[in-house]
């Protein structure tokens, strides 16, 4: 269970690390991202951000490409930012939830289709 700190550092970094990614980084290949959830452990060391990135599979490998090689980068801004004792180690994950409920609500409404 994640306490309660966890999860307040965990919505300020998500603040940031959009906002980071809207003023900040400026590589081109960078394509449409979200930021989904933020899951920060209990000692604040490590924190996984969910992102939802759009676009085909080239434009999502190389936006998460540029996220990955920028970690250093979003942990030092972090660590500016937000007044913890350490900036957390950032990975980023994508999160695919989006793509499996737009493919749910398609097969429904195809079903839906088929029944009437």
């Amino acid at each position: 269970m994640t306490s309660f700190r966890a999860s307040r550092v965990g919505e300020q970094i998500k603040k940031e690390v959009s906002q980071i990614i809207l003023e900040e980084i400026k590589d081109p290949r960078l394509g449409f991202v979200t930021i989904t959830a933020v899951d920060v452990t209990n000692d604040l060391r490590h924190a996984k951000i969910f992102v939802s990135i759009f676009g085909d599979e080239k434009e999502v490998s190389e936006t998460h490409e540029v996220l990955n090689n920028a970690k250093g980068f979003f942990r030092s801004e972090i660590g500016k930012r937000i007044r913890t004792r350490f900036a957390p180690e950032l990975s980023f994950v994508l999160d695919r939830s989006l793509e499996r409920g737009e493919r749910i609500s398609e097969l429904l409404t195809k079903v839906q289709r088929e029944e009437d």
